[in-house]
């Protein structure tokens, strides 16, 4: 593309961006900024960083070189120097950034949600088809107890009989400090070269397939699968992306190029960090979910229409939030 063809298709964009910087600058008291054109500030903002990016690529002429940084600089200083910042950034890592770094190592992912659902599928059918098999996972009490939470008997499905006399909103702390344990211990084993988060991710596989085959197959269906498929669409997500962000590490100590271990290690964790931070918010959700909607008496056929839309919910957004127009990361 020519300059004139990129100034042609592109301009209307940095005019756009300039006028909501004029109006951004003046005092709070005379702007007059709808919440639609401010939200849409940091994908604006993003945008404009990468045709500067490209003009520089090109060589396009300096004049155009210094309008577009200038932009990028106007920007970048009302987007995080000033006041408020942290509001923007948390939005636009919400709404772009934590998808983009995903996106951008889906190799780690891949692998990690391979670890993890390979073994759950293989022991779940296994435990299907033979009742004794649930018993090589754990012990009879431990058996006792996760079909007593799950039988359809049960007035709080997904509880054990101590804790259904507990308040949502104790279950919800309960779950939030179950959750983020879990996603922790699975990113800090890929400082075991990688080999602690593959385990706990087979043996979260394991342990879920497991038990969805053999409830499944007792015929505990209903109350397992509406408990889980809910919150599931969050808390599993996050464990495979924090699985996927200890691989990144465990890659770094194995395999550090030309840097030494230490560096590459931290280079490694300053990208891995955005997995985590994203994956914990979602285990955030999950356990407000599981607190407040998966152990509900509603009709099965309700929770299930409610998880499909949170796992289309979760695809969607982390496959196409934060792309550009033109389809980039």
């Amino acid at each position: 593309m020519r300059q004139e063809q990129f100034e042609q298709a592109y301009r209307p964009l940095w005019d756009e961006l300039g006028a909501l910087l004029d109006e951004m600058e003046l005092s709070r008291r005379k702007r007059n900024i709808d919440k639609a054109r401010a939200a849409a500030f940091p994908s604006l903002y993003r945008q404009i960083c990468s045709h500067y990016a490209l003009a520089r690529s090109r060589q396009f002429s300096p004049a155009l070189l210094e309008q577009l940084h200038h932009l990028v600089l106007r920007g970048h200083r009302r987007l995080y120097r000033q006041r408020g910042a942290w509001l923007w950034r948390t939005l636009d890592f919400v709404g772009g950034g934590f998808p983009r770094a995903l996106r951008l190592h889906r190799g780690y992912f891949l692998l990690a949600l391979a670890s993890f659902l390979l073994p759950a599928l293989l022991l779940g059918l296994a435990c299907y088809v033979d009742p004794d098999m649930i018993y090589s996972l754990m012990d009879e009490q431990q058996v006792a107890e996760m079909e007593s939470m799950y039988d359809p008997s049960g007035s709080h499905p997904g509880r054990s009989e101590a804790r259904s006399s507990e308040t949502d909103f104790m279950m919800f702390g309960f779950y939030i400090f179950n959750n983020i344990g879990i996603g922790f211990r699975t990113f800090a084993g890929g400082m075991l070269l990688g080999v602690g988060s593959l385990f706990m991710l087979f043996f979260n596989g394991l342990v879920l397939g497991g038990v969805a085959g053999h409830l499944t197959r007792l015929g505990y269906h209903d109350t397992f699968w509406s408990f889980v498929s809910g919150h599931g669409a969050f808390e599993l997500t996050a464990i495979v992306i924090c699985g996927a962000a200890g691989l990144m590490l465990g890659h770094a100590l194995l395999a550090p190029g030309q840097r030494r271990r230490i560096p590459a290690l931290k280079a490694a964790a300053a990208k891995a960090l955005k997995l985590v931070l994203g994956a914990a918010l979602m285990l955030l959700a999950a356990a407000f979910v599981e607190a407040f909607w998966s152990s509900s008496t509603l009709d099965a056929a309700i929770k299930y229409g409610v998880a499909v839309l949170l796992w289309a919910l979760v695809v969607f957004y982390l496959v196409f939030a934060g792309r550009s127009r033109h389809g980039s990361l």
